[in-house]
């Protein structure tokens, strides 16, 4: 099961974000743990320096803009 954190402080594009990995997860079957990781002081102590942030199992692996559908399932791979 992979643990994926979405970074930001709820803007719409956080929320976006964490949309599409839900619908890719489900896609490809994939269970994950989805947290939303809203704390201005968590966000910088994991290195996120634009929002929306994707981490996943602790590694951030996107951040700056909201994914496609395909940057996103580039990550599950």
């Amino acid at each position: 099961m992979k643990h994926i954190q979405v970074y930001g402080t709820g803007c719409k594009g956080c929320t976006v974000t964490a949309e599409r990995i839900e619908q890719v997860a489900k896609e490809l079957d994939q269970n994950i743990t989805l947290e939303k990781v809203t704390s201005l002081e968590d966000i910088m102590q994991a290195g996120v320096l634009s929002t929306p942030g994707i981490g996943i199992d602790g590694v951030i692996k996107h951040s700056g803009s909201v994914p496609s559908v395909e940057q996103v399932r580039d990550l599950f791979a």
